[in-house]
């Protein structure tokens, strides 16, 4: 039945809230120090997510102003193929696709080119950027990675999409060989930081998603990595992510707001608002400035109505389903980047906004 919303005066605490809020001075001022070169602390970064709802406008306007820097009004698109689904070793507890999980989800093994082709095909006809193709494993065998470096090529020649690949854990040879193949990026997350790893995975640890991210650095692959908001974490933990995926030099950083998707251990789990969301890309853009940061899995559920404002700190978005679970229809995605001013680019035009000052 419909929702009909509260006519109630603003409650004590409401009121409390906003008296205490900052103003809004004190978010420009840290717009201004990213503008300038500067960075911003981990206390810093603390407060964006403990900032008041009241504030949440003018936190969205200082990662605006930064967004914009960098990125104009321009937005890009990820298309997402699971390549190979299920059938995995690991036990990470947010994953439909880990030994743990009871979801029932398709389970396959690595798809034939063609089948990679034409979904290369549609990334390119949804106006996509990117083409990621993506298994589910501890890592790729051999063979999965000959079949990678066979195909990404062709993709290439065809359809002039940038390749990520998500291939679980590398070893440097295997990254050196993505490279070699044309491959643009590799993406593997952090997810979450290092001290609540432990959480949400036991077979492998965040050492060794660290490692991977070394090898493909060395190889001259760009890094993708991001994390997960609502599994549990503390918002300390999730400053502890962004500081170290800026250590880390990260190029593309997604975003993603769980999916407690029946059958996952995380199954139920609900710890997000839509405001937290958007304090969360705000937080992210602040700290990584010039990384291209992306709304990913969930934003369908967490940011709900409010999906449109997420643009305003983040400049890239999937477009299409996820790995087990459906997006919301292209076309919805299409309407509502033109709808808000923004353009798709599928180009390095990106990162060449207008030259205009953009007021605090």
């Amino acid at each position: 039945m419909p929702v009909t919303p509260s006519v109630d005066s603003p409650s004590s605490s409401h009121r409390a809230a906003a008296e205490a809020a900052r103003p809004a001075g004190t978010w420009g001022a840290l717009a201004d120090r990213v503008l300038a070169g500067g960075e911003i602390s981990p206390a810093e970064a603390l407060a964006v997510l403990d900032s008041a709802d009241i504030e949440i406008l003018d936190v969205l306007s200082a990662a605006w102003r930064v967004r914009y820097r960098h990125f104009g009004n321009t937005v890009q698109l990820f298309f997402l193929m699971n390549a190979k689904s299920g059938l995995c070793p690991e036990d990470c507890g947010y994953c439909s696709q880990s030994k743990v999980s009871d979801a029932e989800i398709p389970r396959y093994n690595l798809l034939s080119a063609p089948k990679l082709l034409e979904g290369a095909r549609l990334a390119a006809e949804r106006q996509s950027k990117t083409f990621c193709i993506v298994i589910s494993a501890r890592g790729p065998t051999q063979g999965e990675i000959d079949a990678v470096c066979r195909i990404v090529p062709e993709i290439k020649a065809r359809y002039d999409l940038n390749i990520c690949a998500c291939l679980g854990l590398l070893t440097p040879d295997q990254a050196r060989a993505l490279a070699a193949a044309g491959v643009d990026k590799v993406n593997h997350n952090l997810n979450t930081s290092e001290r609540f790893y432990p959480e949400v995975c036991t077979t492998h640890t965040h050492a060794d998603r660290v490692a991977t991210l070394a090898a493909c650095r060395s190889a001259g692959l760009q890094l993708c990595s991001g994390g997960i908001m609502g599994m549990g974490e503390t918002r300390a933990d999730l400053v502890d992510m962004a500081m170290e995926l800026r250590s880390l030099r990260v190029e593309s950083i997604p975003l993603n707001f769980l999916n407690a998707i029946d059958g996952t251990p995380l199954e139920g789990t609900a710890r997000l608002t839509p405001r937290d969301c958007l304090r969360g890309l705000a937080m992210m853009r602040l700290v990584n400035p010039s990384a291209e940061i992306r709304i990913a899995g969930g934003r369908e559920i967490h940011l709900g109505s409010l999906q449109p404002l997420g643009l305003y700190a983040a400049n890239s978005m999937f477009v299409g389903d996820y790995l087990t679970t459906k997006g919301q229809l292209p076309e919805s995605d299409y309407r509502m980047i033109e709808e808000m001013g923004f353009v798709i680019t599928r180009g390095a035009e990106a990162a060449e906004p207008p030259c205009e000052t953009v007021a605090g």
